[in-house]
């Protein structure tokens, strides 16, 4: 059995402990108390060894991403809570009459902006530099009017802001635009040769009848103009024949008309004569084809024999 002296020093080291661990805990907030009795827990009656929990810890910086806003409208600004107080007080002290962009991922067309701070305006980066955050350019700046398309908390916003960048980074700010319409222009092209190549391929046929129909009346007008050329070449051998034969017969009329007018040497001969080879150009008229041509010899004829015999 304990003596009386050795229970009354367990009592007090007891009651000692008690007190100092009391004094301990008041000494702590809530989270710090919260993580001490979770690790006293897992020390004293959990089966496995002592580990310590990271709890997940909601600082400002997570506030502010939470309820930060582009452009505040007048319902934010009157929720009153200290997170929105938090929130409205950093959105203060931004500078919002340029813009700062993100152009990481310029080629899918995404590209952050935000509004300046003190330092940037002060450096005059967005204003007097390039606005890309990644370029220090200051040579050959221009001045944008950019419809930012954005989606804040679940809704689709736009909001027309000002942007400042040099030649370079303005390419990458339309680099998508020009992509798309490069490819539109493409697409409607090969469009319309489809089309094309279909409208061809259905009136194949027609055009093949229209193709067949045309040649046959171009053969059909060059036959007509053979059979016309060898017609006019067969006329023009039969005149010339009977131009050699008129000029025969006229070469042996003369000849005649001479003979008898030396054997003669008579009026009365003569006219004979005359009437007699008059005679022979009435029959040769009837003969002859080239009517026309032929009178006016023979009206040639006359006169010259007029004037021999008058």
């Amino acid at each position: 059995m304990a003596s009386f002296g050795s229970l009354k020093s367990e009592i007090f080291d007891r009651e000692e402990r008690k007190q100092q661990y009391q004094a301990q805990i008041r000494g702590l907030n809530a989270h710090d108390r919260h993580k001490k009795f979770l690790k006293d827990y897992v020390a004293f009656y959990g089966k496995e060894k002592p580990m310590s929990l990271k709890l997940p810890v909601k600082t400002d910086q997570d506030t502010l991403r939470e309820g930060f806003r582009f452009i505040r409208s007048e319902e934010d600004d009157k929720d009153s809570s200290w997170e929105q107080r938090l929130v409205k007080r950093y959105y203060d002290k931004l500078f919002k009459e340029y813009c700062i962009a993100d152009m990481s991922h310029y080629k899918s067309g995404k590209i952050g902006l935000r509004w300046r701070t003190e330092k940037e305006v002060i450096a005059g980066k967005g204003q007097f530099v390039c606005g890309n955050k990644h370029c220090d350019e200051k040579d050959g700046l221009a001045s944008y009017e950019v419809n930012f398309t954005y989606v804040e908390a679940g809704e689709n916003k736009q909001a027309l802001v000002k942007l400042v960048t040099c030649e370079r980074c303005a390419e990458k700010l339309h680099y998508k635009r020009r992509k798309e319409k490069e490819q539109l222009d493409r697409r409607e092209k090969e469009e319309n040769k489809r089309k094309r190549y279909q409208s061809r391929s259905d009136h194949d046929t027609d055009e093949e009848y229209e193709e067949s129909k045309e040649r046959r009346k171009i053969s059909e007008r060059r036959d007509k103009k053979e059979h016309k050329r060898k017609r006019e070449i067969s006329l023009s051998d039969d005149d010339t024949e009977d131009r050699h034969d008129r000029k025969g017969l006229e070469k042996k009329e003369k000849e005649e008309l001479k003979r008898n007018r030396d054997e003669s040497g008579s009026d009365s001969d003569s006219n004979k004569v005359y009437k007699s080879s008059k005679e022979k150009r009435k029959e040769r008229k009837a003969s002859s084809s080239a009517g026309n041509h032929s009178v006016n010899n023979d009206d040639n004829f006359d006169e010259f024999m007029e004037g021999m015999f008058p």
